[in-house]
């Protein structure tokens, strides 16, 4: 099952990333993606091996970006592959049956190629602008995600991402997403997480009662 909150580990040194690994995960994280940029693939390794040791201390699921040789070879749960890594039909061939595939997408094109690729879930954005991206997408906001998800009518799952705070997460949650990956809300102040739980816990029980209902 994919988790509805992600964490998108930061910092300015791969240390740096496992103490935040570690705060995400003793605050609650369900998943944390590691995302080391400009990193040579052993230390990704090595790092990686020292993060599985800590998500598997708290039952937290964890996805590496981009590295998925990493992912293979430390047993993570997933990959998730940007735009310019290796295409998802590939890697599926190198992964194990149970572990998953995300891959990022910008454009409704973008979504309609994944899930040609049958990639477990979308991370879908910028919701608005951030500096942790390296490409320069147009925001999609609110009414993006809205039109987008709108024209797909797909039961791939849609993560929403890219500079979103607890504030946003009614209204991106009513455009029909099913998740949202978080970074530098999440880095500032790990009590968030709660929060982020008690809000997307509450989208989930409604979505329930009104199946119930229906029927």
């Amino acid at each position: 099952m994919i988790s509805k909150l992600h964490y998108i580990s930061q910092g300015k040194s791969p240390e740096e990333h496992l103490q935040n690994i570690q705060n995400a995960c003793s605050s609650g994280a369900e998943t944390v993606q590691l995302r080391l940029k400009n990193v040579k693939e052993d230390i990704v390794l090595e790092t990686a091996k020292k993060v599985k040791e800590i998500t598997d201390n708290f039952q937290t699921r964890l996805i590496i970006n981009d590295y998925y040789k990493v992912a293979i070879a430390i047993k993570a749960d997933g990959v998730h592959l940007g735009k310019t890594d290796a295409c998802p039909n590939l890697v599926r061939k190198e992964l194990a049956s149970w572990q998953i595939i995300g891959g990022t997408a910008n454009t409704l094109k973008d979504c309609e190629v994944l899930i040609d690729k049958k990639v477990d879930y979308i991370g879908l954005g910028p919701f608005r602008f951030t500096n942790t991206k390296e490409n320069l997408s147009p925001v999609l906001g609110v009414t993006g995600y809205k039109v987008i998800l709108e024209e797909l009518k797909t039961t791939v799952p849609i993560i929403a991402v890219g500079g979103i705070t607890l504030n946003d997460v009614e209204s991106i949650i009513e455009t029909g997403v099913y998740g949202l990956a978080v970074s530098s809300e999440i880095t500032n102040n790990y009590n968030v997480i709660s929060n982020f739980h008690k809000i997307l816990l509450k989208d989930r029980a409604q979505e329930q009662i009104f199946k119930f209902d229906k029927n």
